[in-house]
C-alpha cells in the first residue's frame, strides 16, 4: 500500500507544466489522472477504511488544495465532482474530526461550496437551450452528477456531525449574498439564485412524509422576503432563472405555506404560465399541479374547485396558450397540470367546450407522430377526466363531445396508430357507458369491428377491448342477441380463457354476459360455457383461475338461481356439480378477496347450502358442513390469516418479442357494480338463512356443524348468531 499511496499522493500534488500549458487536451489528461486517483482513494475510504487511515490526512489536504485550483470550466467538472465526493465520504466517516479544526468548515464553505453552487454560463445555456434536461437535473433530482448538487452534498455530509456550525456558517453566507443582491439586484442576481439553491438543496425530508424542513433560514420570513417578491414581479420574462428558483422553492415547501398566503399567489402562478421561458412556464404548471395534491391535517384536499373558481377560465386559457411556445408543443408538465386541474375544478359548460376543443386539436396533432409517451398519457387522462366530470354533470354535452372525439378516434384506428389503440378503446368504453340505450348507429359500427377476431390479435389491446366489450354488453343487451353477435362474444371469451395471460380478461367478459343478459338469452349457450371452463380446469389449477371460476359460478347462482346452476352443470356431465363443489369451490372460497367479491361468493354459497336440493340432500351432508366451514372462514377471519397464495409464475413464452404494453387510464375506469345491492351484510344474511333452515328441521344442523366444522369456526359462527340474534335450533 505504501508504494501505491506514495504514487497516488504524488499525482495529486505534482504540476505538469508542459501538459497543463499545452491547452485543453493536455490539461484534460492531467485531470483524468487525478480524477482516477480520487475515485481510488474514495473506494479505499468505503471498503478499506482501517488500512487507509494512516494516509488519510495527507490525502484530505491534497484534495482540498487541488480543489482550490480547479476552475469553473465545465471541462473540469469530472475532477471537481470526484474530489468533492471524496471529501463528502470522509466527512460522514469516523474520521470526520479532520474537519473539526478552527476555520476548516468556513473555509470549505467559502472556497469549495459557494463557488460550485454559483451559476455558470453552462447552466444558463442549458436553461435556455435544453429546458427538458435542465428540469430533469434541477427539479427531478437527476443532478447528482453536477457540481451544484455535489457541493451541497458535501455540506450535508459535514452537517451530519457538525450541524450547528454548518447552519451558522450557511446562514451568514446567505445574509452576505442577500445583502450583495440588495445592493445591485440587476448585476448581482446570481447571488440570490445561489441563496435559493442552497436553501432548497439543504432542506431535509421528514421521514415517511411529503413535507420538507430547513434549519438554515426561518422558512416563513424567507418565503415572504425572498420568494414572494419574485412571484409578485409583474415582468414574467425578467430574470427567468430567479423566477424558476422561486417557483421551485414554492413547490418544494408547498405543505408549509399557509392556505391564505398560497391562495394570494395562485393568480401569479397563472401569469407565469405565459412566461416565454420554457423552464418558468413548466415550473409554474408543476407548482399549480402539486398544490392541487396538498392535503390538510384531516387528510382532505387543501385546495378545492372553489379556490380556483375565480380564475379557472384564465388558468385553462393560459395553460393551452403555453403549448404555443417553441419547444413546449408537447410539454408534459403543462398537460399534467391540465389533468390535475380538471380533476378538481367545477367545470362550466363554456369551459368544458373550450377544453375539449383544445385537447382534441392537440390529439389530432400528436396522432401524426406520437413521440412523448408521458405527455400522451396525461393528454388521454385529461380527455378522460373531462368526459367523466363534464358529461356526468351535464349529459347534454355528450353529443358535442362525441362530435369532437370521434374524428380523433377514427384517425387513430384508420391510420393504425397502435400506441394509442388501448387509450382509444378505453375512451370509447367511457362514451358508450354515458349513452342510454338504444346505442347510436355509429357505435354499433365500432361494435362490429370489436367482434372481429383480428382486433384481438395484439395482446396490448386486449384489456382495453375487454373494457369496451363490457360497456357494449351492458348498454346494448338487445342488439347483442341479434345477427349472431352473442356467438362471436362467446368465441372471444373462449379464446381469452385458453391462454394464461388473458384468462382473467376472459372472465371479465363472461361476468358481464351473465350480469347483463336474461337467462332465456344465454340458456342455449350455457352448457358450452361450462364445458369450456371444465376443459381449462383439467389442464390448469392456477389459484387465480380457480378463484375467478368460483366468482363466475357465484354470480350465475345469484343472477339466475342455484337450481339453474346445478342443472346446467350436471347437463354437461352427470353429478359433476358435487365434484366441482368438493374439489374447487370449498377449498378456494377462503382465498377470495375484494369487498364485492367476498359478499357475492358468501351469499351465493349461503344460498346453495340453504336453498339448493343438491346440497340439502342427506347424501351430501359432509359437503354441506364443509361448505359452511369455508363460508365462516371467509367472513370471520382477516385476509392475511386465510390467504396462503403462492406467487404465480408468469408464462414467459407468452411475452417473448412483445414490447407494446397496455396502460390503464385511471380516469376512464369502469365503475364496479354490486350485483347484490339489496343485501347489506353477508354475515347477517348467513345466520338469518341458517336460522330459517334449522327451524324446518330442529336439531339436525347443530349436529352436522359439530361434526364437520373447525372448532374456531364453530365459535365464530355462534358469535355471529348471537350478534344478529339468529339462533340455529
Amino acid at each position: 500500500m505504501k508504494e501505491w499511496m506514495t504514487e497516488f499522493r504524488k499525482y495529486l500534488g505534482t504540476n505538469y507544466p508542459v501538459l497543463e500549458s499545452s491547452g485543453v487536451d493536455g490539461l484534460a489528461l492531467v485531470d483524468e489522472l487525478r480524477a482516477a486517483v480520487c475515485e481510488n482513494i474514495n473506494l479505499y475510504m468505503e471498503k478499506n477504511e482501517e488500512e487507509f487511515q494512516g494516509y488519510l490526512n495527507d490525502f484530505v489536504m491534497a484534495v482540498w488544495s487541488l480543489l482550490g485550483n480547479v476552475t469553473q470550466s465545465s471541462s473540469r467538472d469530472q475532477l471537481a465532482m470526484v474530489a468533492i465526493k471524496f471529501l463528502t465520504t470522509v466527512s460522514m466517516s469516523v474520521h470526520h474530526t479532520l474537519f473539526a479544526g478552527a476555520g476548516v468548515i468556513p473555509q470549505i464553505c467559502q472556497s469549495i461550496v459557494i463557488p460550485n453552487v454559483r451559476l455558470r454560463e453552462e447552466d444558463e445555456e442549458l436553461f435556455e437551450m435544453n429546458y427538458i434536461e435542465f428540469i430533469r437535473r434541477d427539479m427531478e433530482g437527476s443532478d447528482l452528477d453536477t457540481r451544484r448538487r455535489i457541493a451541497c452534498e458535501l455540506l450535508k455530509g459535514i452537517a451530519t456531525n457538525y450541524k450547528q456550525q454548518v447552519t451558522e456558517i450557511v446562514s451568514s453566507q446567505i445574509q452576505h449574498l442577500l445583502t450583495s443582491f440588495a445592493a445591485n439586484p440587476a448585476a448581482n442576481w446570481k447571488d440570490k439564485d445561489c441563496v435559493i439553491y442552497l436553501v432548497v438543496s439543504l432542506a431535509t425530508k421528514r421521514a415517511g412524509g411529503t413535507s420538507v424542513s430547513t434549519d438554515v433560514v426561518d422558512l416563513q420570513s424567507f418565503f415572504a422576503s425572498v420568494i414572494v417578491p419574485e412571484l409578485k414581479s409583474q415582468d414574467v420574462n425578467g430574470f427567468p432563472m430567479l423566477k424558476a428558483g422561486a417557483l421551485k422553492f414554492f413547490t418544494m415547501f408547498r405543505n408549509q405555506i399557509s392556505k391564505d398566503i398560497a391562495a394570494h399567489l395562485f393568480q401569479d402562478l397563472v401569469r407565469f404560465l405565459l412566461s416565454e421561458s420554457n423552464v418558468v412556464h413548466s415550473y409554474a404548471a408543476s407548482c399549480i399541479e402539486k398544490l392541487m395534491l396538498v392535503k390538510d391535517e384531516a387528510g382532505r384536499a387543501k385546495y378545492t374547485g372553489k379556490d380556483i373558481a375565480p380564475f379557472f377560465g384564465e388558468l385553462m386559457t393560459n395553460l393551452f396558450n403555453a403549448f404555443k411556445f417553441p419547444d413546449s408543443e408537447e410539454n408534459q408538465y403543462i398537460m399534467k397540470c391540465i389533468m390535475r386541474v380538471l380533476g378538481v375544478a367545477e367545470i362550466s359548460r363554456e369551459v368544458a367546450g373550450t377544453c375539449i376543443t383544445g385537447l382534441t386539436s392537440i390529439l389530432m396533432e400528436v396522432c401524426k407522430n406520437p413521440k412523448n409517451p408521458i405527455f400522451n398519457h396525461y393528454l388521454f387522462e385529461s380527455v378522460a377526466i373531462l368526459v367523466k366530470r363534464a358529461c356526468e354533470k351535464d349529459p347534454s354535452l355528450i353529443s358535442a363531445f362525441e362530435a369532437r372525439l370521434f374524428p380523433c378516434l377514427q384517425q387513430i384506428l384508420a391510420n393504425d396508430v397502435t400506441e394509442f389503440f388501448p387509450y382509444a378503446f378505453q375512451l370509447l368504453a367511457q362514451l358508450v357507458e354515458l349513452n342510454s340505450p338504444p346505442i347510436p348507429p355509429n357505435y354499433m359500427q365500432i361494435f362490429e369491428l370489436l367482434l372481429s377476431p383480428d382486433s384481438w390479435k395484439r395482446a396490448s389491446n386486449v384489456p382495453a377491448l375487454v373494457r369496451l366489450l363490457q360497456a357494449f354488453l351492458q348498454k346494448a343487451p338487445l342488439e347483442l342477441n341479434q345477427e349472431g353477435r352473442l356467438n362471436k362474444v362467446l368465441g372471444i371469451f373462449n379464446t381469452l380463457i385458453s391462454s394464461p395471460s388473458t384468462a382473467e380478461q376472459g372472465f371479465y367478459v363472461l361476468n358481464t354476459v351473465i350480469e347483463s343478459l336474461e337467462y332465456g338469452v344465454i340458456a342455449p349457450y350455457i352448457c358450452h360455457i361450462w364445458a369450456a371452463l371444465f376443459g381449462q380446469l383439467q389442464n390448469r389449477r392456477a389459484v387465480k383461475f380457480v378463484k375467478s371460476f368460483v366468482i363466475i359460478m357465484s354470480l350465475f347462482a345469484v343472477k339466475h338461481g342455484s337450481t339453474n346452476l346445478v342443472d346446467t352443470m350436471n347437463a354437461v356431465q352427470p353429478n359433476i356439480f358435487s365434484m366441482i363443489v368438493k374439489q374447487f369451490w370449498i377449498p378456494n372460497l377462503r382465498l377470495i378477496t375484494g369487498a364485492i367479491e367476498i359478499k357475492l361468493t358468501a351469499v351465493a354459497s349461503t344460498r346453495l347450502i340453504c336453498e339448493s336440493s343438491a346440497l340439502l340432500d342427506a347424501a351430501n351432508v359432509e359437503l354441506w358442513g364443509k361448505m359452511l366451514d369455508s363460508i365462516v372462514t371467509l367472513l370471520s377471519r382477516p385476509e392475511q390469516d386465510r390467504l396462503e397464495e403462492e406467487p404465480e409464475m408468469p408464462d414467459i413464452a407468452e411475452n417473448v418479442g412483445y414490447t407494446a404494453t397496455f396502460v390503464r387510464l385511471y380516469n376512464a375506469g369502469r365503475k364496479e357494480e354490486d350485483p347484490l345491492k339489496d343485501i347489506k351484510e353477508p354475515r347477517e344474511f348467513l345466520v338469518a338463512s341458517l336460522a330459517r333452515l334449522s327451524s324446518l328441521s330442529p336439531g339436525r344442523y347443530p349436529q352436522i356443524i359439530n361434526q364437520y366444522m373447525d372448532p374456531a369456526n364453530q365459535a365464530a359462527l355462534l358469535q355471529l348468531c348471537s350478534t344478529y340474534n339468529c339462533p340455529i335450533v
